[in-house]
């Protein structure tokens, strides 16, 4: 199951379906070119490869009243090294390419610079002159959002921001900023991204932001929830304790991973091992303040 994570940055492009565009051009410096309106497509390429195997998100730009495609955009979100992924862009760019009868670019998204260098390395089809280099936005690529009136304008862009550099000693200037593009929210991308923004940031910066909303936190969003709600479900069908502890261990390691924190092999497993509902409901409140993953296991001296 994707992670939250993962799927949040996936929302981020469907919300905004200029946002890939506006990233190659002004943090990638590609040329993308002169368009009238962006549209979310379908992203099932079940034609060529099995259906449980499709890009994250396909953008098309579109020219004049006649619509007409000018430039095509798969969007990958990568949070982790997968072998396949070299195997099915190329397919991803071709066949979003055959489909819409237009240019195509590959756009690999992550929050972690490891995967950054991962996602850049060229991918040698084997068909000569043809290597495919992905297009890969990392952290460094994604803008500083801290004024309030850039903020409203993209607000997708400011939650991308803090998803990158909430760490940083400018998470909380991004989280204010947030906080000025919030109010002006649907109910459900307010709790979204309140979710992912306040998730990201440091905790010094969380604590500022948590006082000037001047009342606790709590993730909120359907979203998020939902994603352990699948975990329970599934649960029920091989036994309802077991689903149980999935879904808890997993809500752990995605509230570490939504915060930007690296978590270690020797945490996953020792997460995802544990019969003990009690330490994983501890663990889950302590995801949402540690600042390294291991402190996990040494606060109940495991």
């Amino acid at each position: 199951m994707p992670s939250v994570t993962h799927e949040a940055l996936v929302e981020l492009f469907k919300n905004r379906p200029t946002l890939a565009a506006e990233l190659l051009q002004d943090s990638l410096g590609q040329t993308v070119p002169a368009f009238t309106e962006a549209r979310v497509e379908s992203s099932d390429l079940a034609e060529i490869i099995p259906s449980d195997r499709r890009a994250d998100a396909v953008i098309v730009l579109l020219v004049g009243e006649q619509e007409r495609p000018a430039m095509a955009i798969v969007v990958e979100v990568q949070l982790g090294a997968d072998l396949d992924k070299p195997y099915v862009w190329p397919v991803y760019v071709t066949q979003t390419r055959a489909r819409h009868r237009c240019p195509t670019r590959l756009l690999a998204v992550t929050i972690d610079p490891k995967m950054a260098r991962w996602c850049s390395q060229p991918i040698d089809t084997g068909h000569p002159g043809w290597i495919l280099v992905p297009l890969v936005l990392g952290p460094q690529g994604v803008p500083v959002v801290t004024d309030a009136e850039q903020a409203k304008a993209a607000p997708e862009v400011v939650v991308l921001s803090a998803m990158a550099h909430g760490q940083e000693e400018v998470g909380e200037a991004i989280g204010v900023a947030f906080l000025a593009a919030a109010a002006e929210l649907d109910d459900e991308r307010r709790a979204l991204y309140g979710d992912l923004v306040l998730s990201s940031l440091n905790e010094a910066a969380r604590r500022t932001l948590e006082a000037m909303m001047k009342s606790g936190y709590e993730f909120q969003s359907e979203f998020a929830r939902s994603y352990v709600a699948k975990g329970v479900e599934k649960g029920r069908e091989e036994g309802l304790r077991e689903g149980t502890l999935k879904a808890k261990a997993q809500a752990v390691l995605t509230f570490l991973e939504a915060r930007g924190l690296e978590v270690p092999a020797e945490v996953r497993e020792r997460v995802l091992a544990s019969t003990d509902l009690a330490e994983l409901d501890r663990w889950v409140r302590r995801a949402a303040v540690v600042t390294d993953a291991r402190e996990l296991l040494a606060a109940n001296g495991s």
